[in-house]
C-alpha cells in the first residue's frame, strides 16, 4: 500500500487555495503515514502568463519553511511531514544559467527533504495556454516539450525526482488536436466521438478537450527523446515520478504513461516517487491503488520517499 503522497500544493502555490492543515487532516483520514509539501517555485515565470494565472508561481520561502516546520512539530507522532518544493526548470538560453544558480542557492539554503524538477514553461510561455500551440500539430508541440526536458535533465542537478513527464498531453489545444487528426488520417475518430453542428469543421469543444491525450498520444512517437531523458536521470541518480493527476483529468493513465514506466525499468531505473499533484484536499492520494497495481504489474516492488534529499525505499 502506498502510504505517502510526495507531490501536493497549498495556498503557497499560485494555483491553490488549500490550507496545509487541511492536507494533513485529509492524509490522516485516508490512512496515510505522511506527505511532503511541494509548493510551486517557478523562477521567471512568463509575465503574460502570470497575469492570466493571477500570480508568478513563487512564494516567501522563509514563511513557507516556518509554517510547515510548525505543522511538522504540531503533528509529531501522528503524521510524518516532510518539506519540499517543485521547481520549474527552464531551457531558454537567457534564463538557464541564472535559474540553475538561483535554484542551487535556494535548495542549499534550506534543509529540504525533497525537490521535484518539472518543466512547466518553454519558449517563454506556459504551454497550458493555447498560444503555444498556434500553427503546431500536437506532435510538434510535444516534440519541443520533450526536447526541453531532455536539455533540462542534462543541465540541472538540484532536483531529486523528475515531475510528471508527459503531462503536457492533457493541454494540447483543440486546433493542434485537429491538425494532428488530419495529418494522421484519423478523421473517423471524430465521427466516433461525436460532432456538433452540421458543418464538417464544427466540433464540440467537450469532445476535443483532452482527446489527443486520451485517444491519440503514443510515447513511441517520441521514443528517442524519452529514452534520452530516462537514461540521463538514471545516470544522475534521479527518480521518476508517477503523478496520478492524469487519472483525475480523465486521460485513463497517470503521468508518465505505462509504456514509459516499462521502458524506465528496462533501462535499469528503480527510483520511483509517487504524488497526486493535489491542489485541494479531496484530491490527495488520488487513485493511488491504481498506481500501485500498475507498478506491481510492471515488476516494481518498491517506491521511494525522501528525507534530507536521500531516498528511502518502501515496499509496495
Amino acid at each position: 500500500m502506498i502510504l505517502y503522497d510526495f507531490h501536493l500544493h497549498t495556498f503557497f502555490s499560485t494555483d491553490s487555495e488549500e490550507k496545509p492543515e487541511n492536507m494533513i487532516e485529509k492524509a490522516l483520514a485516508a490512512g496515510l503515514k505522511g506527505l511532503c509539501f511541494t509548493d510551486h517555485m517557478d523562477l521567471y515565470f512568463p509575465e503574460e502568463c502570470s497575469k492570466k494565472s493571477g500570480g508568478d508561481f513563487t512564494f516567501d520561502v522563509d514563511e513557507y519553511y516556518e509554517r510547515i516546520s510548525e505543522l511538522k512539530h504540531r503533528y509529531l507522532g501522528r503524521a510524518d511531514i516532510r518539506i519540499g518544493m517543485e521547481i520549474g526548470l527552464r531551457d531558454e538560453p537567457e534564463l538557464k544559467d541564472k535559474c540553475i544558480k538561483e535554484y542551487e542557492e535556494l535548495t542549499a539554503k534550506y534543509p529540504f527533504d525533497f525537490i521535484i524538477g518539472s518543466t512547466h514553461c518553454l519558449e517563454n510561455i506556459d504551454p497550458y495556454w493555447e498560444e503555444y500551440w498556434y500553427e503546431r500539430t500536437a506532435e510538434e508541440g510535444l516534440d519541443r516539450y520533450f526536447d526541453a526536458i531532455d536539455k533540462n535533465v542534462s543541465d540541472y542537478d538540484c532536483f531529486d525526482s523528475l515531475g510528471h513527464l508527459d503531462y503536457l498531453v492533457r493541454y494540447v489545444s483543440q486546433e493542434a488536436t485537429l491538425r494532428s487528426i488530419k495529418e494522421k488520417g484519423l478523421e473517423r475518430l471524430l465521427l466516433d466521438e461525436g460532432r456538433k453542428g452540421n458543418g464538417e469543421d464544427v466540433y464540440d469543444p467537450a469532445v476535443l478537450k483532452r482527446l489527443y491525450g486520451r485517444k491519440i498520444y503514443d510515447p513511441a512517437d517520441f521514443s528517442d527523446q524519452i529514452d534520452s531523458i530516462l537514461k540521463k536521470i538514471i545516470d544522475k541518480g534521479k527518480a521518476l515520478e508517477i503523478n496520478t493527476a492524469g487519472l483525475k483529468y480523465g486521460l485513463g493513465f497517470a503521468h508518465p504513461k505505462r509504456e514509459i514506466l516499462e521502458r524506465y525499468r528496462e533501462l535499469g531505473g528503480e527510483l520511483i516517487t509517487i504524488g497526486s499533484d493535489a491542489h485541494m484536499e479531496q484530491h490527495l492520494a488520488y487513485d493511488f491503488n491504481m498506481a500501485e497495481e500498475l507498478l506491481r504489474s510492471l515488476g516494481y516492488r518498491y517506491y521511494f520517499i525522501y528525507k534530507e534529499r536521500k531516498p528511502q525505499g518502501l515496499k509496495l
